[in-house]
């Protein structure tokens, strides 16, 4: 049996869904029964799958959106059929995928797609609307992500729920750092300091509500803290970097941009908490990676953050402003709340690994095979 893995879309590593391709594919080993194989562009070669036995299989093409997304309509089946894969995971399926599938294939849908209709073009909702209607089967990382689908008229039946995992030899709870000036490549950043690691993409992760919040905290407790809002620009940065310029606690705030994955075990690590407002998240990965990492956490009730987060986060409504504010007083001064935050903690988020993860998307993948 042979599986071809599509590494399109995934942003050379540099996104959330590069991260999750990235970790998955480490832990796909090659088997006397099943044989892999990543395909993509050249530049990609050594991206994922680094410490694996897994092949990669080049597609020349020019380095545009547009022409990978007609390569995937017009000629990824009959690369799949030269290839001669059995099965095909498409784990950046919003991207592109073929529009009819002649090779048993899986999505893998690793955000609310009805909340990123929002920036597309009728064409692309219905390219998006009937591939995920014709795959074979969808595995998403959340109920949250099942039900937004359901909405979208995809058949229940042919999702799987499998939750993403964590890379437990990066985030695991580490000596606390007494400096107040943690170095973290390529960054100097003050201590204290409350982190909010995501993309700025959309006003629904409300960066400009918690820079808000921040600043009510602030008023009210004059304590030290900082905020450091970390991830890739998107539609949003403009607006967020303005309301941080324009902000009271303006010197307070630090824009990181893009940081690197691999330095977040220690972003994590020098934070007094994980924020995370975010109404869109259909995953909920960094609020896992700062439990693994023996941090609290303080984030939305909305998206997938409740059912990740279970009980050991405070919950908040993120377009009140001032329930957030609360949320992160309480976070601050509460330390007995801490510390019990920190155990909980730590035991729940030994429950999510890659390993799972990637052992039930093999079943998934085995499970569309034609016999």
């Amino acid at each position: 049996m042979k599986i071809g893995i599509d590494t399109f879309g995934c942003e050379h590593g540099r996104s959330g869904i590069g991260s999750y391709l990235s970790s998955i594919s480490q832990k796909f080993q090659n088997t006397e029964e099943v044989k892999f194989e990543l395909f993509g562009a050249e530049i990609d070669r050594y991206t994922y799958a680094r410490d694996s036995n897994i092949d990669f299989a080049s597609v020349m093409l020019p380095d545009t959106e547009r022409a990978e997304k007609a390569w995937h309509m017009l000629a990824c089946n009959s690369f799949a059929k030269k290839q001669k894969y059995d099965a095909i995971l498409f784990p950046a399926s919003s991207y592109a995928m073929p529009f009819i599938f002649t090779v048993p294939s899986v999505a893998v849908v690793n955000e609310i797609i009805s909340e990123s209709f929002a920036n597309k073009t009728l064409a692309e909702k219905l390219r998006i609307r009937q591939s995920l209607k014709r795959v074979n089967k969808i595995i998403a990382p959340s109920m949250c992500v099942k039900k937004d689908l359901k909405r979208l008229g995809v058949n229940q039946e042919k999702i799987v729920v499998i939750h993403n995992g964590i890379n437990h030899s990066l985030f695991y709870p580490r000596e606390v750092i007494t400096s107040e000036t943690e170095m973290i490549k390529p960054f100097a950043i003050r201590r204290p300091y409350f982190l909010y690691a995501s993309t700025m993409s959309s006003p629904l992760k409300r960066h400009v509500e918690l820079i808000k919040a921040f600043e009510i905290f602030k008023k009210k407790t004059a304590l030290p803290h900082r905020l450091v809002l970390a991830g890739n620009e998107g539609l949003c940065s403009e607006a967020i970097k303005k309301a941080a310029l324009s902000s009271p606690c303006a010197s307070d705030i630090f824009i990181t941009g893009y940081f690197p994955h691999e330095s977040f075990p220690a972003l994590y690590a020098g934070s007094e908490a994980c924020l995370f407002p975010s109404e869109i998240e259909g995953v909920g990965l960094p609020i896992l990676e700062a439990m693994a990492t023996g941090i609290p956490v303080a984030c939305s009730k909305n998206g997938a953050l409740q059912e990740i987060a279970g009980e050991k986060a405070i919950l908040f409504d993120s377009s009140n402003i001032g329930e957030m504010a609360v949320a992160i007083e309480k976070i601050a001064t509460d330390n007995k709340l801490r510390k019990k935050m920190i155990k909980e903690s730590v035991d729940w988020a030994q429950k999510f690994s890659w390993e799972q993860t990637a052992a039930e998307t093999l079943e998934v993948l085995k499970s569309v095979v034609k016999k």
